[in-house]
């Protein structure tokens, strides 16, 4: 009786080995590029003084309460290919308005602006390229005493209307 012998490879020229150890070493590179995605750029949405920020809430609030006492509003558009921001506000006795444009995640990117309105209440600002973002829209009076705030997806939006809270 004669046996037949079948000639033995070693494990590392068969395909199933490395089938079955690439997915944990994929699942281990991934996880290293991650770690390195998550050190390497600081996270720009977390605050400090988280607490001091929450006391200011309320202040906001009552800011935003005297605005609509005022009963005031305002538009803004902006115009990409001449760089003009341009808006008009109802009413004429505001005096020059505190515009403040902050960038939805890099605070780097926030543009403030001061805006003269004319007797009709219209105003424009020559204003670099915006990017394409979310953009908190904040415009106080000249005391600081009133605010109209809202958010602005630009150039998904060409125009905001801010109105009181």
């Amino acid at each position: 009786m004669s046996t037949l012998t079948m000639p033995v490879t070693p494990w590392w020229k068969q395909r199933w080995p490395w089938l079955l150890m690439a997915g944990p070493a994929i699942v281990a590179v991934a996880s290293i590029y991650t770690a390195y995605l998550a050190m390497s750029a600081p996270d720009a949405l977390v605050v400090g003084d988280y607490y001091k920020q929450g006391k200011a809430i309320n202040q906001d609030l009552r800011r935003d309460h005297v605005a609509a006492q005022m009963g005031l509003s305002m538009a803004l558009g902006y115009d990409a290919a001449t760089g003009v921001l341009s808006g008009r506000i109802n009413r004429k006795e505001t005096g020059p308005l505190l515009l403040h444009l902050s960038h939805a995640t890099l605070p780097d990117k926030d543009i403030k602006l001061m805006l003269v309105p004319d007797e009709n209440g219209t105003f424009s600002a020559s204003l670099p390229l915006l990017e394409r973002s979310r953009w908190i829209v904040l415009v106080e009076g000249p005391k600081r005493e009133w605010r109209l705030a809202g958010s602005w997806s630009w150039p998904a939006q060409r125009g905001i209307a801010l109105l009181p809270d």
